[in-house]
């Protein structure tokens, strides 16, 4: 490639990242206005007799649907800035395969296959939620009313974090580049599958985590927010998210029995590496043990 069109290509890339990291953040920002809507709403209801008057009926498929809205709202707010990097990888090594005339399936493709999972994970809480309400287990405020759940919960996001499965999902989502080596799809189906993987890998990190919603209230947005730049150093800064899990256990444990004992507060190992576009080693700096790129 000669230095005019790497030039060019440079310029390409770095349109098309701008171009997608305002996307992102304007996505972003639309879910955590609607979560501050909600939790403005929620805060002046009376939510106590609403609730009450809630378990002494079924819930209907609209109650059902504003939920499951809700919980996917908070999943792309709070998951799609971890899943930046990756996607921006995927969109550079799109971009420099067209400059090489081939074509690979869009980055949307990909980005939705993410967040598929994620709404498949919402269904699942969803169905918890409606299972926990039903066992009158949680507060109108949405947050667990049983020490033992609450002390549960706690309990098994603590231990997850010391298990070979969440290592191993981790691992993938710090290395993008690694990722992509490793799970490298053709196609357009094969954009969307790696997005899947890709989410079911960051699910595999996180769903012990995002069970503790229900531990400091699913609509508490401090409680929102430190979930996710929790998720967010885990992948990004290790050692941040050490120290910062280290720091905050201490006020997790008072947090659950404060909010379990009734408080109402308003607030609301080695793998094979599969072929992969030659633009990959370009756009990364990645480098096959083998040799290969």
């Amino acid at each position: 490639m000669s230095s005019a069109s790497a030039t060019r290509l440079e310029s390409v890339l770095r349109r098309d990242r701008a171009t997608l990291l305002v996307a992102i953040v304007a996505v972003t920002a639309l879910c955590w206005v609607y979560l501050f809507r909600a939790a403005g709403q929620m805060a002046s209801m009376d939510l106590d007799a609403g609730m009450d008057v809630m378990r002494l009926r079924p819930w209907t498929a609209l109650d059902l649907s504003l939920l499951l809205l809700m919980w996917v709202v908070m999943m792309v707010g709070m998951m799609l800035p971890s899943a930046t990097p990756m996607i921006l990888l995927y969109a550079q090594v799109h971009r420099k395969a067209e400059t090489e005339g081939r074509t690979l399936a869009p980055t949307g493709l990909f980005a939705l296959g993410y967040l598929a999972v994620w709404g498949g994970f919402s269904v699942a809480a969803t169905a918890a939620q409606w299972g926990l309400d039903r066992l009158a287990l949680l507060s109108p405020r949405m947050v667990a009313t049983s020490p033992v759940l609450g002390a549960g919960l706690l309990a098994a996001a603590g231990l997850y974090q010391l298990t070979a499965w969440k290592d191993a999902c981790l691992r993938y989502c710090r290395a993008p580049a690694h990722f992509l080596a490793n799970h490298w799809r053709a196609g357009r189906a094969g954009a969307f599958q790696m997005g899947v993987r890709h989410g079911a890998f960051c699910l595999g990190c996180c769903w012990v985590l995002m069970a503790l919603l229900f531990v400091g209230g699913v609509m508490n947005l401090l409680w929102i927010a430190a979930i996710a730049f929790f998720v967010l150093l885990e992948k990004a800064a290790p050692w941040a998210a050490r120290e910062v899990a280290g720091a905050a256990s201490p006020w997790w444990g008072w947090e659950s029995h404060w909010e379990s004992a009734g408080s109402d507060r308003r607030t609301g190992r080695t793998v094979a590496m599969r072929p992969v576009p030659d633009g990959l080693s370009a756009v990364a700096g990645w480098r096959d043990p083998r040799g290969r790129l």
